[in-house]
């Protein structure tokens, strides 16, 4: 999901008035500085002055190995090429807000091909756990009790090379950690000892979790995940060989973000887009992107079908921006989460963003029923109306700005299905601090409504809640990035009654953050939770990972990852804010990300493991 980077706002205004003039490289101060670099040669392009020039904000939302290639060898080459090699890589590290330092390789296994079981061994099998999005682990041969967490103890780290975010979830599977990576590079470590039995290099950024499936004639599942670029990935897990590659793009700006989701030899593929930043540029022509989902046939990555959530064509609408630029719409809607899969309907529902240009189209901020067979929309509910908002509302001078603007509050959490006897409920979280359960049965119509958090467009409920079959958890951030919040904040997390929506017990977060540390350092907690038997685990803006009783919400154990720690793979592995994907609990290890540096959120490119001390961990 988006993310506001204050760092990069602030800077537009440092370098708003940069030197026009032909610079010999010679003559740069710092001739490895990649900011004055940007500044000196390439912000009077990309500050919003030229016309489909990508403005800054972009940017950090790729990586630097990306961007290094679109000057070495893609449309830029021509521009950067007064830059010398090691200009163009600090260039590409700034930009992509890579950390500086020299990669270093990872530690290889001894086996390099490995064997995998079936995936239907497995007890999660993608982001949500179930095809329903339970993010629950009812089996505790998997998990473990509550005396074992205060046995809880680090395993291994593992650093993310060159990485300043962490926001692939883990897949752990027969022993294996299948994790993507800020430059695009997918590992299989041993849960045991964090060694790589094989890497993948996907060519882009993997911000999803990886999905694992079974494929008739193969020997070893699939590994299936998308990557920034909007392309979709089968590979080996036994080898990290390709099997198939398929681009699901319509749009110049589309990616994806949300994980792919896996149901009846099926891949549905939630697609969302960059396009919300672009229209920062003034000459940009705002905007044409809609959001959707696609689904391939998972034995050769075989497109079936496509679905756009908003059914007309974006059009020219006959008017101009300040700076000239044409208008379209309706535009925006993009699909920012996993699916949630309905069998016995025979439907998909996916929630979806803001849209980009007024009016608001009704599929903006709404739940999206999609038929597992074709992608035919069945019934749309819209929980907000009016809500259209872009990046040009924040900086650019504004000419792309809808005449909404805002208040930018998607639906970007997975919906979760339950089925309870006779009758399903779904229930949706939305970065407004709301929570409703819906009737799929009934067009999606509301069953209940919690006002739980003030909102705003950090959340709120933001990235995922979790249900464990009797009370559905909600983690809630509330952050206020510009003081604009208004009423009284609830960071932490809500227990529902997933009958009523009655709140059973609320905890709130505890601010341990310095005073100098803030607002990078937050208690709000947006990343998505998971639960099992009597547990609940949720993390942090601030790095802290807690586990909950899940009956009273006691706090049973807290882990404070913003810290440095010695990696399996290098000196240091550096951790920072918990953001976007949650804890993953399997084979009774309990693994989470640490690090964000995206929305002035704390860097960091930790992979932590954690498992009790009589799991061969003293």
């Amino acid at each position: 999901m988006k993310r506001l980077a204050l760092s990069s706002l602030m800077l537009c205004a440092v370098i708003a008035a940069p030197s026009w003039g032909a610079v010999s490289v010679s003559d740069t101060p710092s001739q490895h500085d990649g900011a004055a670099l940007f500044a000196e040669h390439c912000a009077h392009c990309h500050n919003g002055s030229v016309p489909r020039a990508p403005h800054l904000i972009t940017f950090n939302m790729m990586s630097p190995e990306s961007l290094l290639k679109v000057m070495n060898e893609g449309a830029m080459q021509r521009q950067a090429s007064v830059l010398t090699p090691e200009q163009r890589a600090a260039v590409a590290g700034y930009l992509g807000e890579s950390s500086g330092d020299p990669k270093i390789p990872v530690t290889q296994c001894a086996d390099q091909t490995i064997e995998v079981r079936p995936a239907s061994d497995s007890s999660w099998t993608g982001w949500g756990g179930n095809e329903r999005n339970h993010r629950y682990v009812s089996d505790q041969a998997q998990a473990f009790s509550q005396a074992d967490v205060g046995a809880l103890r680090l395993k291994w780290a593992f650093a993310y090379p060159g990485a300043t975010r962490a926001r692939s979830q883990p897949l752990v599977h027969d022993g294996k950690v299948f994790v993507g990576s800020q430059d695009g590079v997918v590992y299989a470590l041993n849960l045991e000892s964090g060694c790589a039995h094989w890497t993948y290099e996907a060519g882009a950024e993997v911000r999803n979790g990886p999905s694992i499936v079974d494929v008739p004639g193969r020997s070893a599942p699939l590994l299936v995940f998308g990557d920034f670029e909007a392309r979709v990935h089968g590979i080996s897990t036994a080898t990290g060989e390709p099997v198939w590659l398929t681009d699901v793009a319509t749009h110049p700006d589309a990616t994806i973000t949300g994980s792919v989701k896996i149901a009846g030899g099926t891949a549905y593929v939630p697609i969302s887009s960059s396009e919300w930043a672009t229209a920062a540029d003034p000459g940009y022509a705002c905007c044409t992107f809609r959001g959707g989902v696609a689904a391939l046939d998972v034995t050769d990555g075989a497109l079936k079908w496509r679905s756009h959530v908003i059914p007309e064509v974006p059009a020219d609408t006959g008017e101009v921006n300040a700076a000239g630029a044409r208008r379209f719409g309706p535009s925006g809607a993009p699909v920012w989460n996993s699916p949630s899969i309905d069998l016995e309907r025979g439907l998909l529902y996916v929630g979806t963003g803001e849209a980009y240009t007024s009016p608001a189209s009704e599929s903006s901020d709404a739940v999206i029923a999609m038929r597992l067979s074709d992608g035919q929309i069945v019934w749309r509910k819209q929980l907000l109306s009016g809500d259209a908002w872009n990046m040009a509302c924040f900086i650019g001078g504004g000419a792309n700005c809808p005449e909404e603007n805002g208040p930018d509050l998607d639906i970007g959490a997975a919906t979760i299905l339950w089925r309870s006897g006779e009758e399903s409920l779904l229930f949706v979280g939305q970065k407004s601090g709301d929570v409703y359960a819906l009737n799929p049965n009934r067009a999606g119509e509301i069953v209940w409504h919690r006002k739980l958090g003030r909102g705003g467009f950090a959340g709120g409920v933001h990235w995922g809640m979790t249900f464990d079959g009797e009370t559905l958890f909600a983690p809630i951030a509330d952050t206020d990035f510009l003081g604009l919040a208004k009423g009284e904040p609830f960071p932490g997390i809500h227990a529902l009654n997933p009958i009523t929506g009655e709140t059973r017990w609320y905890t709130e977060s505890v601010d341990s953050c310095s005073p100098e540390s803030k607002p990078a350092c937050d208690p709000g907690m947006s990343a998505a939770a998971t639960s099992t038997p009597g547990l609940l685990f949720a993390g942090g803006f601030d790095g802290v990972l807690n586990a909950y009783d899940s009956a009273t919400g006691k706090i049973l154990w807290r882990f404070n990852t913003f810290e440095t720690f010695s990696a399996v793979n290098s000196d240091t592995a550096q951790g920072g804010s918990i953001e976007s994907d949650g804890p993953v609990i399997a084979e009774r290890h309990v693994l989470v990300n640490s690090g964000y540096q995206f929305g002035s959120r704390m860097p960091g490119n930790a992979l932590l493991v954690f498992a009790p001390a009589d799991n061969g961990n003293e």
